[in-house]
Order: C-alpha cells, then sequence, then structure tokens
C-alpha cells in the first residue's frame, strides 16, 4: 500500500446463498465479529495465496510461503487498524484454520483418523495410538 493511498471507507456488496450467510454469521459470531469484519478478514486472508510475488511452495529460506507472522500483521494492518486482541484472534485464527484443512486433508487421503477411543486423532497405521 503506498503512502498516498486512499484509506477512506467504502461498500463492497457480494451476494452468496443463504446458507453460505448462515455459516458466516455463525462462524462470525463464534469470533465475536461483526459480519463486514468478518469477510474482510476471510477475503485478506485469502488473498494471500494469489498475491503476485509471492514464493513458490518449495522455495527455500526463513519465509517460503509468504506465511509468516510477520507478513500476516502486516496483511492485516495494510487494511486496517487492530487492537492487541484483535491481532492475536486473527493470526490464532488464520492457523486454526490451517490445521482444520491439514486434519481435513490428511483424513480423506487415509493418512490419519480420529480415535474416540484414544481420544485424539492417530496415524492409520496406529503410530500414535500408544498400543
Amino acid at each position: 500500500m503506498s503512502d498516498s493511498a486512499d484509506t477512506s471507507r467504502t461498500a463492497v456488496k457480494t451476494y452468496v446463498p443463504a446458507y453460505q450467510k448462515s455459516e458466516w454469521e455463525s462462524h462470525a459470531a463464534e469470533l465475536d465479529m461483526s459480519q463486514s469484519e468478518f469477510v474482510r478478514t476471510m477475503v485478506q486472508a485469502g488473498r494471500r495465496g494469489f498475491e503476485s510475488g509471492s514464493a513458490e511452495p518449495d522455495s527455500t529460506g526463513p519465509d517460503p510461503g509468504g506465511s509468516d507472522l510477520e507478513t500476516q500483521v502486516l496483511n492485516l494492518l495494510s487494511t486496517d487498524t487492530y487492537s492487541w486482541d484483535e491481532l492475536l484472534e486473527a493470526v490464532s485464527q488464520d492457523i486454526e484454520s490451517q490445521l482444520d484443512e491439514t486434519l481435513e486433508e490428511l483424513q480423506s487421503t487415509n493418512r490419519i483418523r480420529y480415535s474416540g477411543r484414544h481420544g485424539g486423532y492417530t496415524t492409520v497405521d496406529g503410530g500414535g495410538d500408544g498400543d
């Protein structure tokens, strides 16, 4: 964002299916966010994967995918002002989302499963069962 960028607020409208809006409302409420704040935060988080100049996944260095904490904070602050608690919640939510997506992917490829008997996730080969 350049120093001369217009920081005034303006409305953006989008149309989504009713079920999706309901899911977003519920998720925003869980995070104690307004719908506008929720959508803005999620869009900014999603844009990180599409920014030009992003490093390739197989890049080396301290921040190969552009997702280190410094980058996340700068991305958030480029669009709004956040308190300490708001920043903590935003970056924590990003980690929770990444973990959730990773667990779903590992389960869909049958590499891990949820074991109710053992109270958590374990590898399919049983390596984490403690048996």
